[in-house]
């Protein structure tokens, strides 16, 4: 009997449909692939949370290179920690990855999906994402690539409903596999434009039958965010600048930023307006007044003076950076 009959008498499931897609078109070496190491599996597990791969590939490479082990990651500093994370956003993620360092360094490296959980920034569905990669376990995941996947394939809206569905369709031999299949088909095929002529299980989606696309997965319903005003007051002296270390827990927790109030100890020899600055968060929007202000420096408990190369490679966020830049491309011009 040729394959082509084995097929309409036998047709592949669910998974052994993506098993077969994800050999042939799925996504293959990326750095954290072809690994049993629990310690690089959770390091990009956590790194692709809410990120994109392109944007974590190059963080992923030296944060291996500063910290090859998770005994390396436990030894380190926080503030080592959060420099070599500065732009990848979501700085709680960096912060709770050392933590769960110290801890794994403590007790050992969890073995399992729901003693995974115990461990700072893990989920449910991350958890299983390290089981199965690292220890073959047959556990269900559920990010949002998947859950996009399982809602319109099967016509799901609520999360209880996915999460059944996503343990039910589990197969019982290559797992890993397969979970690989669910993330990539999420991330490559049915993303919010689908190309469902690509896609291995097209033949059944029920979005795709009955014109659903657009609405699975079931959108959440979005409140205007509410807009927060800062200002930050950009001190500088010959060439360098003051920052002073964020208090964690809070945004930005642990990072260096500029100072938010005024110093009235400090002789303003001129001051300059500079473009306000919009910055989105996952619950408001902030915009950030920028006042530089040219003084004489002077030592300041908790703050450090710094050159503006130097501050550039201290652990600052993204509109921290961005404005250092404009002002090192400046002084160049």
């Amino acid at each position: 009997m040729n394959a082509a009959i084995l097929r309409e008498c036998y047709p592949m499931s669910f998974a052994e449909k993506l098993i077969h897609w994800q050999r042939r078109h799925g996504r293959h070496g990326l750095p954290w692939q072809g690994t049993r190491d629990p310690y690089r599996i959770w390091l990009s597990e956590i790194m692709l949370q809410q990120t994109q791969v392109s944007a974590v590939l190059p963080y992923y490479r030296r944060f291996l290179e500063r910290f090859p082990d998770v005994a390396a990651l436990a030894r380190a500093s926080e503030d080592d920690v959060l420099r070599l994370w500065s732009g990848l956003g979501y700085y709680a993620r960096g912060r709770n990855l050392h933590q769960a360092a110290r801890e794994i360094r403590r007790h050992g490296f969890p073995k399992t999906s729901k003693e995974l959980q115990d461990l700072r920034g893990i989920g449910r569905s991350t958890a299983a994402a390290i089981a199965v990669f690292a220890y073959g376990e047959r556990a269900a995941i559920l990010d949002g690539n998947v859950k996009r996947v399982l809602a319109r394939c099967f016509g799901l809206a609520s999360d209880e409903e996915l999460w059944r569905k996503a343990e039910r369709l589990l197969p019982t031999k290559a797992v890993e596999t397969y979970t690989q299949a669910l993330m990539d088909l999420g991330a490559t095929v049915c993303t919010r434009n689908p190309d469902c002529g690509a896609c291995p299980v097209r033949g059944r989606c029920v979005a795709r039958k009955t014109g659903r696309i657009a609405e699975l997965p079931a959108a959440r319903s979005r409140k205007a965010l509410p807009l927060k005003k800062t200002t930050w007051f950009v001190y500088r002296d010959a060439g360098r600048v003051l920052l002073e270390r964020r208090p964690s827990p809070g945004i930005w927790g642990g990072l260096w930023c500029f100072p938010e109030l005024e110093d009235a100890a400090f002789r303003v020899r001129s001051r300059k307006i500079l473009k306000p600055i919009d910055h989105g968060f996952t619950h408001f929007r902030l915009r950030i007044q920028p006042l530089l202000c040219d003084v004489k420096s002077r030592e300041s408990p908790g703050r450090l003076w710094l050159d503006l190369s130097d501050a550039l490679d201290a652990a600052i966020p993204a509109p921290v950076k961005n404005l250092l830049q404009d002002l090192q491309r400046n002084v160049a011009a």
